[in-house]
């Protein structure tokens, strides 16, 4: 991956929108806007990925609620999203033990890499 490529972290929790906004990071990744890494190891401290967060690059968080879990385990390192996408405010409702509506997902998906590409340029 480039280095200059912005780091894209996602919520991965068990919710339909923890679920879809796991989904849309991983669309983003392989699409190769952005380059995904595992926010779960940054809120737990684990060295290699604290550092990786750390390396100076754009950082894009998706989040499914206002919880906002993926910017709380950012600031435990005193980092912040250059961008950051809360699903809840394009409307996705969180449901617990329920799939995703994957049209809805690809909705988004495309307004938020739509989103990314005009920051980029």
């Amino acid at each position: 991956m480039s280095k200059n490529k912005p780091i894209v972290y996602s919520c991965s929790g068990c919710s339909s929108a923890a679920q879809m906004a796991n989904y849309i990071a991983i669309k983003i990744d392989r699409q190769k806007i952005a380059e995904m890494s595992c926010i779960a190891g940054v809120g737990g401290d684990v060295t290699s990925l604290v550092n990786f967060a750390k390396s100076g690059r754009q950082i894009i968080t998706i989040d499914g609620c206002p919880l906002k879990c993926c910017q709380a385990c950012l600031k435990r390192h005193d980092l912040h999203p250059t961008e950051a996408f809360v699903l809840s405010e394009f409307k996705v409702k969180k449901k617990l033990g329920e799939d995703f509506d994957k049209d809805q997902a690809d909705i988004i998906l495309n307004q938020i890499e739509q989103n990314i590409l005009q920051k980029l340029k």
